[in-house]
């Protein structure tokens, strides 16, 4: 399973619809931003894919994290979502 990368300029519906796709195939997804407006965009999706998995009868929760990513020989500090169906 891969982990789905957020950039501030990403489109919130196709990030939610990836986070619901990913829950309903692998019952599993992480998800991944570096900065604020990354952060922001992977939350808004976050919610938009609760409702679209609510739809199928599906709660998820979020459990979020920090993890260390390397770019270009530098650790920048990432935040993970970790969703879950509960």
């Amino acid at each position: 399973m891969d982990v789905i990368k957020v950039k501030a300029n990403s489109r919130t519906a196709a990030v939610a619809g990836a986070i619901a796709g990913v829950i309903r195939e692998h019952h599993r997804a992480e998800v991944q931003a570096i900065g604020a407006g990354a952060v922001n965009q992977a939350v808004k999706a976050l919610v938009l894919a609760k409702g679209y998995l609510s739809e199928d009868g599906i709660s998820v929760v979020c459990i979020p994290e920090f993890v260390d990513v390397e770019i270009d020989e530098k650790v920048r500090t990432a935040v993970k979502l970790v969703i879950e169906p509960r």
